[in-house]
C-alpha cells in the first residue's frame, strides 16, 4: 500500500547514524543522503528522515506509530536493543507477545527525535 514513509528530524547526522545501525538489523544498507534528506531501502519499501524543506522544526504527531516488519521474535529483540544503544528511549512494554498464541511479537521505541518506532514479528497463519 505504501511507496514510503518520511518523518521530520532536528539533526540529519544524528538521525543517519541511528538509523543506519537500526536498520541495519532489517538488512538495509547505510543510508543514501540526498541534500536534507537520508534514504534507506531494504525488502521493498524505503523509508526516509528529512529536515523540513519549510525550515520550521521538526515535530513529531501524538499517536502516530511508525512499524517494521521482522522475521522472527529475534531479530525484534535485536532491533529493540541496537535502538536503545544508539540513543532511543523505550516505551511500553518490554518486547515481547501480545495477543496471546496466535499474537504478534512486538517491541516499541522512541527515537532520537521522538517519533515512535515498532518492531513486529507476525508467525505465519498455521
Amino acid at each position: 500500500m505504501f511507496s514510503h514513509v518520511m518523518i521530520g528530524t532536528n539533526d540529519l547526522e544524528k538521525s543517519r547514524l541511528f538509523y543506519d545501525a537500526v536498520l541495519a538489523v532489517t538488512g538495509a544498507k547505510p543510508g543514501v543522503v540526498d541534500r536534507h534528506r537520508v534514504f534507506w531501502r531494504a525488502n521493498g519499501g524505503t523509508f526516509s528522515v528529512s529536515q523540513p524543506i519549510d525550515g520550521q522544526p521538526a515535530t513529531c504527531s501524538n499517536g502516530t506509530t511508525i512499524g517494521f516488519n521482522l522475521a522472527s521474535p529475534e531479530q525484534v529483540d535485536q532491533f529493540h536493543a541496537t535502538a536503545i544503544a544508539h540513543g532511543a528511549v523505550p516505551v511500553e512494554d518490554p518486547p515481547g507477545w501480545r495477543g496471546g498464541p496466535a499474537g504478534l511479537y512486538l517491541c516499541y521505541f522512541r527515537d532520537p527525535d521522538g517519533h515512535k518506532i515498532c518492531g513486529l514479528h507476525r508467525p505465519p497463519k498455521a
